[in-house]
């Protein structure tokens, strides 16, 4: 009786992580990329619970990662109308009024970002431990023009708050800054004491290779990327967004694969680069190779997670004709 009662409780704990896997939450949906199956248990919450704030926080990242900013914005003011003292509903609309800001015309991207600049420091009022928040506004006051509520003076003074809770991040604002005042020198300095700060994150390799892509330093720019690769992965992301550039700039395109690749068997794909958008990415990589036949394989894996998801739609299309 005893061993068939360890059979019987080994099997049901194996029928418990089934289903577990089978029906995991929208968060772990939405961090492992399947945005398709995200919607759709979220839609049902709602369904039954249309007053669940965190339910409308989440199908409006969800929206947001496919670039459907009106949807995203619709959940995201829901989620806020629920529960308006949630610094992190704050933070995703703000977000989500700034993809749309960028890609808006000028009367209207004014007003968008008017509202971006609003919802970011309200998340930051609530929450001033809030390093996503501080990382953010600061952000929009670096790149806004003062007629909307931009500064660099805004900008340091969020550098020094960051400062006590992540020196790493407080030391990229300072670059930042530096590369707004053309002060090239003393950017470097600052990512480069990043780096030292984050005991070399991969996070912060990162950020020394865009600046040097913005300088046009494209072998310093690898250099950096390369790095990114066996250093401590503080943020899964930096895998996908070192591949990514390396893309973009069509430079050492059989690294840009090792990365992805990384990341998808990693298992540990995050929100920020959902794995459907990485099939993709590691797709445009194979096709530019010329092996279409794999990088079909990628843009199909990609629809797979995200049907809507056009850009793989288009790309499997091309190869196609």
């Amino acid at each position: 009786m005893r061993l068939k009662s360890k059979v019987f409780f080994a099997m049901l704990l194996a029928a418990l992580h089934a289903i577990a896997a089978a029906d995991p939450s929208p968060t772990s949906l939405l961090a492992s990329g399947h945005v398709d199956d995200a919607i759709s248990t979220l839609r049902q919450t709602i369904t039954h619970s249309p007053n669940d704030g965190e339910a409308h926080n989440l199908l409006c990242r969800a929206y947001f990662s496919l670039g459907q900013w009106d949807r995203s914005i619709s959940d995201c003011e829901k989620a806020v109308s629920l529960d308006p003292n949630n610094s992190n509903y704050h933070l995703w609309l703000g977000r989500a009024y700034g993809e749309k800001a960028d890609r808006a015309n000028f009367l209207t991207a004014a007003g968008l970002a008017r509202k971006t600049r609003s919802e970011l420091e309200t998340a930051v009022r609530l929450d001033p431990k809030n390093v996503a928040a501080l990382t953010d506004l600061a952000e929009f006051y670096l790149e806004a023009p003062g007629i909307i509520g931009g500064g660099r003076d805004k900008a340091e003074a969020e550098a020094r708050n960051l400062q006590a809770l992540d020196p790493a991040r407080a030391d990229w604002v300072y670059a930042r800054l530096a590369e707004k005042n053309k002060d090239s020198a003393a950017a470097e300095r600052y990512y480069r004491a990043a780096i030292q700060a984050s005991h070399g994150a991969a996070s912060t390799w990162l950020n020394l290779g865009l600046f040097y892509k913005h300088e046009n330093r494209l072998d310093e720019m690898q250099e950096a990327l390369h790095h990114v690769l066996g250093a401590p992965v503080d943020c899964p992301e930096a895998l996908f967004d070192a591949a990514e550039i390396l893309v973009h700039t069509d430079r050492n395109l059989p690294e840009a694969t090792e990365l992805l690749q990384r990341y998808l068997s990693s298992k540990t794909s995050v929100e920020q680069a959902p794995a459907f958008k990485a099939h993709y990415l590691l797709g445009s990589v194979l096709e530019k190779q010329g092996n279409k036949q794999a990088a079909g394989q990628e843009y199909r894996a990609a629809l797979d997670l995200a049907k809507d998801f056009s850009p793989a739609q288009e790309a499997l299309n091309r190869i196609n004709r």
